[in-house]
């Protein structure tokens, strides 16, 4: 799930673990596709808020190791490896 944050051109990325995923990070194109971990909530869920600037960017989660389109956020977009990037809209 990702959310605008409070601050302007803050998103607020959060992942629901399943299965009991112990590493939870967020690459994108505002990261150079470089992980960023995210930090461990009640509940199960991790959380990151990260600076992205305005425009549309593609991000993948990366989950114990595993990279994935996000389960919650459903504006995607194909890439060159032959699955799909999550895309999130930044006002």
């Amino acid at each position: 799930m990702i959310k605008q944050g409070r601050k302007k051109g803050t998103v607020r990325f959060v992942y629901t673990a399943e299965n009991g995923a112990t590493d939870v990070s967020v690459a994108g194109d505002f990261t150079a596709w470089e992980p960023v971990g995210m930090k461990k909530q009640r509940g199960g869920t991790y959380a990151v808020t990260l600076e992205v600037p305005p425009g549309s960017h593609e991000y993948r989660l990366v989950v114990d190791g595993l990279w994935m389109a996000d389960p919650d956020h459903h504006n995607r977009a194909p890439n060159p490896f032959g699955s799909v990037n999550s895309v999130v809209e930044v006002t």
